[in-house]
């Protein structure tokens, strides 16, 4: 193509003389050489899920691929190289797969000669379409190995104090209520308190010859700032991601070429404790855990131009001092005194005579890994929407209910969202001036912030260092919060006659996961709109290292949510690499005797009268066999049913130990269920037995689909079997055939045996009726809770009572999602009723996200094996409803749906099917279904 156009160019400019049929022959041939050379092209490749990563850890790591083309078209075979570069620079061929006739474009394993740890290797893909027709080769992109444990075993754990000198405790965590214990509190009274100060820990380093290539591998518990010559290393917050440290450790590599410079270099660490060891000291606490001191595992690796490298790890020539951050504690809050800042210290050249020598500290006991997921980032920031200067007379009222003196500047800042994160302040005064914000999500009747339901007192100080302005934010804690309350300065451009520090700008930080969104939802109802929104801004506060409760409070990994609310969330996020560091979590959770808690990582054991029933409930340690199941519905992949299939089957023991007559009866049951009289909290309406019975049933059935897919036939027909016992125990305990009720006859007990099949043949007409007569008779008004919500909506769903469904949650009383709205919550509420107290950012009662991209959008992945390859898309008209938009980004590319209902009955439909997948439609009211290719079709019907 590039002679012709370079034959035309001279035609055009009169430099060629040739003849006119010649030119002609060009000039045509053009652009159909060109359409045929982009007929299909690929747009993103990732390998195991991600762009480039640095230390996979499998051997056979799978690629995967977009692709971008004209209408209907498909990818019919592939290639793809991978290769390393020698030091010369020449290309080392590991795997060329040849031309591979498929239509796969992901989790394709790599199939070449053995791959070495920390190589670094470059592949790229093309592809054939329909016609035959190649497409250009991909962009390289990049992968390598993790390094082996050995090769990591040259850096040593360093830090202040050895784990011995410490002194924590035996007993690693204590709930609230332990603490209050004599002998407990005199035991954490002996911890030495180095072992909880932040540090600040450095190392310089001469590189003598050009530099090739720099990687480093780094560990700082709990958590660590890297600079590398005073930049800082990566953009993450609270790195590396929480765990349970006893058993798995994370570390993260870092590419850091760019930030390595031929000739003296200086490695400057941070270091914060988090949930490794968390402290007290008079400030509010869910718990208290020491799995020990701070502590330092690092690795530089400089590979140089001429092909010899240097290693430079944590080692006894480090040197240490305590850093600014005088308090610190991920459920406290952070002080920090710019006044002790050492500037320079992470520059080479830095005199640390005055510094400390490190300690060589014991290795953890923990298996290191490298951080397999995305990590927590500031992702969004918030400027104040209005802001009101406590009177005195809220002054004194503020006192009386924050128990505190209340400074006179007080400053009551709403920044217009609830999220979880930290302020940042800039900010100019004199030296030893100290700003205090306190941070809420709701306000006392004064007008002071309030924080009696989410944990006081909690708080963040800054002392200034009095030279210019200065700009800080916490590093190593956050809150959930909207208000913040300034104490200690004022704002630019208001009167400061005593003179305080004047804060230019300050700013809500949006903290958590930086995993892609996956998903958008609108529709002509305002109400469920501001719902998907309400529910999305809560995921995302309690998306950090794990799926927590709430941001503020406990900040623990409840795990009911991550399948109660799971495709809800795999229609919101991209949680492939996400939902395995969850399951690494829960089998790291698991005991001996299969028992799953209810948290994970489990940093406080819930035990004593009282708190037994929060330490184990089916209902939530299931979540170790669906999880696995929706990550293989959403992505088409099975990897995790495989690779926690053990760990699945021992819970799934574990219940059977505790069942008498196939059933068990013991948990939280239906938690938050509403009365529309009492708090929510323990179960009112539904037995418990029958809840957590239903799960059990459920978890066999899942099992026997496992075995399965292992290939394990004896406990494919054990749990078949079993299955099979549940079911008549359940329903020979809980079935009254002759009122055609389960349970109590609540909304819960009816739906989850509909839900799961579990009704005897003729009766589930019946017992769907006493389902809809019980929501009527409660004013078409929902009952369920966090565990019955997604059961109830999904009951009605599938059994085509979508008018009911809409009218049960499009309205603005309690229970429900407009309610919160009309009150003014900006994320989703902990109760129905957000005037109940508690949180304000919860998303467990977020089910209804599964029911508006399931349902009224019509999104669905391939019922038989998962995934989006072939995609099934089935709105449904409903209501008042005139419109709905959602879009779904799957692993092929985005799907679309825009629908519109006109006056006259007139359904259009809309839907954009990625390049290289093909879909089921269906179209309401007609019956009507029409298989397509990739493309945008528009199709009509009419349903009234």
């Amino acid at each position: 193509m590039k002679s012709h156009t370079s034959l035309i160019d001279k035609l055009l400019r009169g430099q060629c003389n040739v003849p006119l049929a010649a030119f002609l022959t060009a000039l045509l041939s053009l652009p159909l050489m060109a359409l045929s050379a982009q007929t299909i092209e690929v747009t993103r490749t990732t390998c195991e899920y991600a762009t480039n990563p640095l230390a996979l850890t499998t051997s056979t790591p799978r690629l995967g691929w977009q692709l971008q083309g004209p209408a209907g078209a498909g990818q019919s075979a592939y290639q793809v190289e991978v290769y390393a570069l020698s030091p010369t620079g020449e290309r080392l061929g590991y795997w060329d797969s040849g031309k591979v006739s498929s239509a796969q474009s992901q989790q394709v394993a790599y199939g070449g000669v053995p791959l070495q740890p920390e190589e670094r290797y470059y592949w790229h893909i093309r592809v054939w379409d329909g016609a035959d027709q190649a497409s250009d080769w991909s962009p390289v992109a990049e992968f390598r190995l993790a390094p082996t444990t050995a090769s990591l075993n040259g850096a040593q754990w360093i830090g202040a104090i050895t784990q011995a000198d410490a002194k924590f405790p035996k007993a690693r965590n204590y709930h609230e209520g332990e603490l209050r214990k004599p002998d407990v509190k005199a035991a954490w009274d002996e911890v030495d308190s180095l072992a909880w100060r932040s540090i600040i820990l450095r190392r310089e380093f001469e590189a003598s010859k050009a530099i090739a290539d720099a990687t480093v591998h780094v560990c700082g518990l709990g958590h660590y700032e890297l600079t590398i010559n005073g930049q800082k290393v990566g953009d993450g917050e609270f790195t590396p991601l929480w765990s349970d440290y006893d058993k798995t450790i994370y570390y993260n590599t870092f590419d850091v070429t760019q930030q390595v410079r031929q000739g003296p270099n200086a490695i400057g660490v941070l270091l914060g404790n988090g949930f490794y060891n968390m402290v007290g000291a008079g400030r509010y606490r869910k718990l208290q855990i020491g799995f020990g001191p701070e502590t330092l595992l690092l690795q530089l690796v400089v590979r140089y131009a001429d092909g010899s490298q240097e290693v430079i790890a944590s080692s006894e020539d480090w040197r240490y001092d305590l850093s600014p951050i005088t308090f610190h504690s991920i459920y406290g809050g952070e002080d920090y005194d710019a006044r002790l800042e050492q500037p320079g210290w992470n520059l080479a050249g830095f005199d640390d005579s005055m510094w400390k020598p490190v300690v060589v500290q014991e290795q953890p006991k923990a298996q290191l890994r490298p951080q397999p997921t995305t990590p927590v980032k500031i992702m969004q920031r918030y400027e104040a929407v209005s802001k009101h200067k406590l009177t005195a007379e809220e002054l004194t009222e503020a006192g009386q209910k924050m128990k505190r003196e209340v400074d006179p500047s007080a400053i009551v800042l709403d920044m217009g969202q609830n999220l979880a994160g930290f302020p940042e302040i800039k900010v100019k005064g004199k030296k030893g001036q100290t700003i205090t914000l306190l941070v809420g999500e709701t306000l006392e009747k004064c007008g002071a912030v309030n924080q009696r339901q989410t944990g006081r007192p909690y708080s963040f100080t800054y002392t200034l260092r009095g030279n210019g302005e200065e700009t800080w934010h916490p590093r190593f804690s956050y809150y959930g919060y909207r208000y913040i309350q300034v104490e200690g300065a004022v704002l630019k451009g208001q009167k400061n006659p005593d003179r305080l520090p004047v804060i230019r700008q300050i700013q809500s930080c949006f903290v958590y996961n930086s995993a892609d969104d996956a998903g958008s939802f609108s529709c002509s109802s305002p109400i469920l709109t501001d719902a998907h929104q309400l529910i999305y801004k809560a995921i995302r506060s309690n998306m950090q290292a794990v799926f927590t409760d709430c941001p503020h409070r406990e900040k623990l990994g409840w795990l009911e949510q991550d399948h109660l609310c799971g495709p809800g969330l795999l229609y919101n996020l991209d949680l492939t690499t996400y939902y395995p560091k969850l399951m690494q979590d829960m089998a790291d959770a698991q005991y001996a005797d299969g028992r799953v808690p209810t948290t994970a990582p489990e940093y406080v054991v819930f035990a004593g009268p009282g708190l037994d029933v929060f330490a184990d409930s089916p209902e939530w340690g299931s979540a170790i066999v669906m999880v696995p199941f929706m990550y293989r519905d959403e992505y088409g992949d099975d990897s995790l049913i495989r690779q926690y299939y053990r760990q699945m089957r021992h819970y799934v023991d574990y219940l059977t130990s505790r069942s008498e007559g196939n059933l068990i009866d013991f948990g939280l049951g239906d938690w938050y269920d509403y009365d529309g009289e009492h708090p929510g909290g323990f179960s009112r309406l539904t037995p418990v037995g029958l809840v957590a019975s239903a799960h059990y049933y459920m978890d066999a059935c899942y099992m026997a689909e496992a075995a399965r897919i292992v290939g394990n036939a004896y406990d494919a027909q054990y749990f078949a079997q079993l299955a099979q016992d549940v079911k008549e125990a359940f329903n020979a305990q809980y079935y009254n055939a002759a009122t055609h009720q389960y349970g109590t006859g609540s909304q819960c007990s009816n739906a989850l045996p509909l839900f799961l099949d579990m009704v005897p043949i003729g009766d589930k007409q019946a017992v769907l009726d006493n389902l809809t007569a019980d929501i009527r008779a409660h004013g078409t008004r929902l009952t369920t809770g966090d565990v019955g919500n997604r059961y109830l909506f999904q009951a009605l769903a599938r059994h085509g009572l979508n008018e009911l469904m809409y009218a049960m949650n499009n309205h603005e009383e309690a229970p429900g999602y407009g309610f919160q709205l009309k009150y003014g919550a900006t994320t989703l509420t902990e109760q129905w009723d957000p005037r109940q107290g508690n949180s304000w950012n919860h998303f467990m009662m977020g089910q209804i996200d599964e029911w508006l991209f399931a349902t009224l959008a019509g999104i669905q992945p391939n019922a038989q094996d998962g995934g989006y390859q072939h995609l099934t898309i089935a709105p449904q008209p409903v209501g008042d409803l005139t419109e709905v938009s959602a879009t779904h980004q799957t692993l092929y590319g985005q799907v679309e749906v825009h629908w519109t209902l006109e006056a006259d009955g007139t359904f259009n439909l809309t839907v954009t099917v990625p390049t290289n997948c093909t879909a089921s439609i269906y179209l309401p009211g007609e019956g009507y279904s029409k298989e397509v290719g990739s493309g945008t079709h528009t199709l009509t019907a009419h349903i009234k």
